[in-house]
Parts: structure tokens; C-alpha cells; sequence
């Protein structure tokens, strides 16, 4: 018979283990660092110049960060800094390398699926590590209680508190205080009934917490994420009991509500990376994202789980409406939820399988332009860097074929383009409303 008690002893156990791999795939102070880039690959591939050109303008201008200059001369490395620097400084025919970024707030994108495997949190990581290299400063919020986005972002050591479940608690108390304190009811002259949070919450003291005390920095600086961990589990059966607490909390909005508390200007794009589950969570996650990302494998079972998440969630979104509707805080949120864009995205597709051109001849007839057009391919090098935690932008392509690691790094740079070319406009929209 096994009980909970060897449950965690055979975590223990498997902790030391996670131990060995985490020095195995990060640096020997086992902590994730960020590898250099090539002047080769900052030329072509991040501000897109021709490498003589490059050359040229780095022997022109001294005061130019210089990066680190290998041994034999013939190649410099640069850092994300270093790399930022130039684009700031540098312009190709008058243009300025800044990447476009319409005024407002961060543009969020809620990356969701039913099924475990589908690549969201792949899918996250790498749209994460492109926009950083474009030169937008980035945020993730990782909903899954499996962390991987957390765990590849190099944060291993997570407690609760600073996760999804953290903000959402803090919420509960702060909306069930203000509705405390708030005046009698205009038409009846007589106030809500007072709602009374535990002590075993409030003393907690995350209604305390600043903004800032959620956010923490990762190996890239111009990523910061919202990490979870195995123990933010636990907001399924708390938000469950929470809501008994105060039936009048809109509890779907939490992180939305945190969100727009962030200043405007102090990140550009924000991914979320959901759980393979429609809960209080990813209710949350898609609530507060303005576009919403469907990832998908090209196999039948993986089109049959799509289908049924989008059911599921319309039936999920729409008893919210109806459940909630006029009870929202007037806050500017509004019901029913609309999202400015809906996109799905085939993963680990092998352009030579049959069947996987066929399923996405399928998806491609049933979703039609919502279907993006540029697949993430599977390759040597996305394997490889699924087993050790990190995206294609962070291997060094010196430790495969160059060949090899552009493929991988074209599917990748193809599928955020797509991302961005259709995100912008909505974007500016947003924007020019504000």
C-alpha cells in the first residue's frame, strides 16, 4: 500500500536528481546564464545587416561596444546588453533598428491548450527569447503548476506565495475589503453583506505584497516572468473554497486586474504559458490576454483535444458572462470576453510526413485563415533543446552543424514573425483607443 508518505520520498529522491540535472544544464553555480552572440549572428540574423556593413560601421564608430574578441580575431561575441546598445545606436538607411511599439500597455497573449505535449510552454519560451532579441523588453506568467516555462526561464527555487495563486489571493482580499468598505447600495440604501476572509489567508500578509514582489528577473535582462511552481496546484482547491468566501468576487479577474496595475511602459509583449487544463488558472490566463494562441501537434488525437478545448472553453467563457453579468467591478472590464485575435499553430510538424500534411490540410479547411502558416517544425536541435531547457536562440550553433541549428532557428523565427505581423496591428488598435 502507498500513502502520501512515500509519495514524498520518492519526491525527495527524485529532487536530488533534479539537482544533478539542473548543474548539468546550467552553469556550475547552478544558475542559467546567458550565452554570448556572434557578430556573425547579430549582423544577419538579430539586426538583420549585411556583415560588411557591420564590420564597417563597428571600425567607424570607437565608442561602439566592442564585445569579446576570440584569440585569432575573427570573431567578436556580444552580449544581449552589448547587442541593445547598437540597435539603439545604430540605423540602416536612416531607419531606426527599434523594434515598432505602439503606445499604451503591454500587448498580452494567452498561449492555451487542453492537451499536455501540445508545446505551449515550447511555444512560449521561444516567442519569449525572439521578441527579446527584436529588442522588446518582455514578461512571461507562467500559470502551470509543472513550471517548465519557469524552470527553462532558470528559476527553480519557487515558493507559492509568488505565483498566480499569490496574486490571486491577494486580490480575494484586497476586492473583498474594498467591497466591505464600500458605500449602501444607491437604489436600496442598504449595504453588502459583509464578507469575513480567514485568518489563515489574511495572515499571510500577501495583501501586502507590492506589484514588484511577484515579478522576478531571468538569465535574459530583458525577460522578467511570474514564475509558478508544483505546489501552485493548490489554486484549483483554494479558489474553489475563496469563492465561498465571497461569492461576489470575480475571481476570473484576478491577474488581469494585477496586470493593469503594471506601469505602461515598463515591458512591451507578455506571454502566458497555461496549464493542459480549464480551471480557475487558465480562466484567469485567458481573461486577461488579448489574443489567444492555440498550439496544436498534427495528429488526429491532438485535432480531436483542439476541438473539444474550444468547446469547452466557449461553455467555460460564456457562463462567466451569464454568471457575472453587471456584477463586474467598474473597473473597465467588460462581459462577454472578446479577445482582438485567435490563432492556431501546428508544432513538432515533419513537412515530409504524410499524415502530417494531411491533418494540416485539415486544420487549414476547418480554421482557415486563424490557422497560422508557418508550422514549428521538428528537428534535431528542438529536441535537443527540450531535454536541456532551453531554446533554440540560447545553444550555441557551434555545438551541432550550423545547418542544423539555422533550420531549427528559422521554424522558430518564421512562427514568431507570423506572431508579431499579426499581433502589431491589434496592437496599435489598442493603442489608439486609449
Amino acid at each position: 500500500m502507498f500513502t502520501h508518505h512515500d509519495l514524498r520520498d520518492i519526491q525527495t529522491r527524485s529532487l536530488k536528481m533534479q539537482g544533478w540535472i539542473r548543474q548539468q544544464t546550467f552553469s556550475p553555480e547552478n544558475t542559467k546564464t546567458l550565452r554570448r552572440f556572434s557578430s556573425w549572428e547579430v549582423a544577419e540574423l538579430i539586426l538583420h545587416m549585411n556583415q560588411s556593413t557591420f564590420r564597417g560601421r563597428m571600425a567607424a564608430d570607437p565608442a561602439l561596444p566592442a564585445g569579446l574578441v576570440e584569440p585569432d580575431g575573427r570573431q567578436r561575441w556580444f552580449t544581449l546588453e552589448e547587442v541593445n546598445t547598437l540597435r539603439r545606436k545604430l540605423k540602416v538607411k536612416g531607419k531606426s533598428l527599434m523594434p515598432p511599439r505602439p503606445k499604451g500597455r503591454a500587448f498580452r497573449t494567452a498561449i492555451a491548450n487542453f492537451k499536455g505535449g501540445a508545446g505551449k510552454s515550447t511555444v512560449a519560451l521561444h516567442f519569449a527569447h525572439a521578441a527579446a532579441l527584436e529588442g522588446y523588453r518582455v514578461l512571461c506568467v507562467d500559470f502551470d503548476p509543472q513550471a517548465t516555462l519557469s524552470h527553462s526561464m532558470g528559476l527553480t527555487d519557487v515558493g507559492e506565495e509568488q505565483t498566480v495563486w499569490g496574486i490571486m489571493a491577494r486580490d480575494l482580499v484586497r476586492e473583498t475589503e474594498a467591497a466591505n468598505n464600500a458605500p449602501a447600495a444607491a437604489a436600496s440604501g442598504t449595504a453588502l453583506p459583509r464578507r469575513t476572509i480567514p485568518s489563515s489567508i489574511t495572515d499571510l500578509g500577501l495583501q501586502d505584497l507590492r506589484i514588484a514582489d511577484f515579478i522576478q528577473p531571468t538569465a535574459w535582462p530583458t525577460i522578467d516572468i511570474i514564475p509558478s511552481c508544483a505546489n501552485a496546484a493548490f489554486v484549483e482547491f483554494a479558489s474553489a473554497q475563496y469563492r465561498h468566501l465571497n461569492p461576489e468576487w470575480s475571481f476570473f479577474a484576478a491577474v488581469s486586474r494585477y496586470l493593469d496595475q503594471l506601469p505602461d511602459d515598463q515591458w512591451d509583449l507578455i506571454f502566458f504559458d497555461c496549464p493542459p487544463a480549464i480551471g480557475y488558472q487558465s480562466m484567469n490566463a485567458v481573461f486577461a490576454a488579448d489574443m489567444l494562441y492555440i498550439p496544436s501537434g498534427p495528429g488526429y488525437w491532438e485535432y480531436d483535444s483542439t476541438t473539444s478545448f474550444i468547446g469547452q472553453l466557449a461553455e467555460a467563457l460564456g457562463d462567466l458572462a451569464h454568471g457575472f453579468q453587471g456584477s463586474l467591478p467598474e473597473d473597465g472590464m467588460t462581459l462577454p470576453k472578446a479577445f482582438a485575435d485567435i490563432r492556431f499553430l501546428l508544432t513538432r510538424f515533419e513537412p515530409g510526413n504524410e499524415l502530417h500534411r494531411a491533418m494540416q490540410d485539415a486544420f487549414g479547411k476547418v480554421f482557415g485563415d486563424k490557422l497560422a502558416q508557418h508550422p514549428v517544425e521538428m528537428t534535431r536541435a528542438v529536441e535537443q533543446s527540450g531535454r536541456f531547457l532551453a531554446s533554440i536562440y540560447e545553444m550555441d550553433y557551434r555545438d551541432m552543424t550550423r545547418e542544423t541549428w539555422r533550420r531549427a532557428r528559422a521554424s522558430f523565427d518564421q512562427a514568431y514573425d507570423e506572431f508579431h505581423d499579426t499581433m502589431l496591428p491589434h496592437w496599435t488598435a489598442m493603442g489608439t483607443q486609449d
